[in-house]
């Protein structure tokens, strides 16, 4: 292996373990955003003992790999959601980067700057917004409120630049209100079952992040990933009929797929 490629392996590791120590602190913004402590400061403690960590204890993965997925201090098994949410936001980092080196620079300036910043900001919070629902069935307004005005100045700013139309900008506006309201009669259909009361204002926020009219690929496939999800879960046994399942992370997933496929789809249905 040569130098250049050595040297390109050790920059995406570096990049790897920088997006899953931001994983590790979305575990820790999360987790103390739903019980209600302070995020900022404090020192980390175990999630049984509530021992203070120390930083071999809190190494991304590698130290839940290390410890066999147990506490060190009082050898209680860990929740598989830290390494796993540290894995996704590492991936996301080297995702990030691959493409700033590919896609954002066909950009002209500033722009070359702009697209990256905001994919990989939306990026996290979206992840924050689908872990947090689907580990405790919560939507975070907070981060969502902050997500949407990220959305929103990224497209004025697009505005502004001449990299966005004001007709697409109004139409993802209108998508997205139509979508949430769509939503919401779900839920009063539904009488609130299978949707939960943050579950519109998250299909706002992921209409205006795919815009028009990728947020109808967005909005379908949400609802067929977390119907085969659904429906493999009761299969393995791992909830029951009456059990919830969280539509946020579907949500999300949705978003994923409509940004990454969205526009082959539309076109092989001639949209």
């Amino acid at each position: 292996m040569g130098y250049n490629n050595l040297m390109t392996w050790l920059l995406f590791v570096i990049i790897f373990f920088l997006g899953a120590s931001v994983g590790s602190f979305v575990n820790v913004l999360i987790d103390r955003t739903i019980q209600g402590t302070d995020w900022v400061g404090g020192r980390s403690r175990c999630d049984h003992c509530k021992k203070t960590l120390t930083w071999y204890d809190m190494v991304p993965i590698v130290s839940y790999l290390f410890y066999r997925g147990r506490s060190r201090c009082c050898h209680k098994r860990l929740s598989a959601r830290y390494p796993i949410v540290e894995f996704i936001l590492g991936s996301l980092f080297i995702w990030w980067a691959v493409m700033g080196t590919f896609f954002f620079q066909l950009a002209v300036q500033p722009l070359t700057y702009i697209q990256p910043l905001f994919w990989l900001g939306i990026g996290v919070l979206l992840l924050v917004l689908a872990i947090a629902d689907w580990a405790y069935g919560v939507i975070l307004m907070p981060v969502l409120w902050v997500s949407v005005a990220w959305v929103l100045l990224y497209r004025i700013v697009l505005l502004f630049l001449g990299g966005y139309h004001l007709n697409d900008f109004v139409a993802a506006l209108v998508g997205a209100i139509v979508s949430a309201f769509f939503i919401q009669l779900l839920r009063w259909v539904t009488h609130g079952r299978g949707m939960g009361d943050g579950d519109p204002y998250l299909m706002f926020l992921v209409a205006l992040v795919v815009g028009w009219p990728r947020v109808i690929v967005a909005f379908l496939a949400s609802f067929i990933v977390g119907a085969s999800v659904g429906v493999g879960l009761l299969v393995a046994g791992i909830r029951k009929r009456t059990d919830t399942l969280p539509f946020g992370p579907f949500l999300v997933a949705g978003a994923i797929i409509a940004l990454v496929w969205g526009g082959s789809l539309l076109r092989i249905y001639g949209m």
